[in-house]
């Protein structure tokens, strides 16, 4: 008799998994920057070994891939940190006003597409990982048309809930592209 198992465990052996590390007590700039962190990770994981799959729109009739999701993420970390919090006259990287689904729309399978989707989210996550550190305190105040004011503990909160579900998408994604299962 075999023991039942999950569909799936972690993405990646738990000795190799980077996300889950950090303490499960502190304060709350701490518990915020971990939980964001581990969600950013987590994207970077489901992304990697399938480069050449990437834009590939693997959920039809949906037109969400791999790499929108990181051109997608990188808009949205510059929105926040940059525009909204920073007062940054930045703007989007991959959508536009004309454009308003081009982080997903433009994302093609080209290898210098995809690595300047990288390059940029990267350099967003590393400004937003800046500002976070540099911040007086979780309320420091930026202005968004959408929302009006907001603090950067509301940013860390909706950064969180943002990756969460665009994560699930990415689940959803690897699974058909190569049948990779994991948290």
């Amino acid at each position: 008799m075999t023991s039942p198992s999950r569909r799936a465990q972690l993405f990646t052996a738990e000795e190799n998994d980077p996300r889950f590390s950090s303490p499960a007590t502190g304060d709350e700039r701490r518990m915020l920057v971990d939980f964001l962190g581990a969600q950013r990770r987590t994207l970077e994981l489901k992304c990697a070994g399938v480069e050449t799959e990437l834009a590939r729109r693997s959920v039809e009739p949906s037109t969400l891939s791999l790499l929108g999701l990181v051109r997608h993420l990188a808009d949205v970390e510059r929105r926040w940190f940059r525009q909204v919090l920073a007062g940054q006259d930045a703007q989007l990287l991959f959508s536009s006003p004309a454009a308003p689904d081009g982080d997903f729309d433009g994302a093609v399978a080209d290898p210098s597409g995809v690595a300047a989707a990288w390059e940029a989210w990267h350099a967003e996550v590393a400004f937003a990982e800046r500002f976070v550190t540099e911040a007086p305190d979780l309320d420091l105040v930026g202005h968004d048309g959408w929302r009006g004011k907001v603090s950067l503990r509301w940013v860390l909160i909706h950064m969180v809930e943002e990756y969460a579900r665009h994560n699930g998408h990415a689940d959803l994604l690897r699974e058909r592209i190569d049948g990779a299962t994991g948290v």
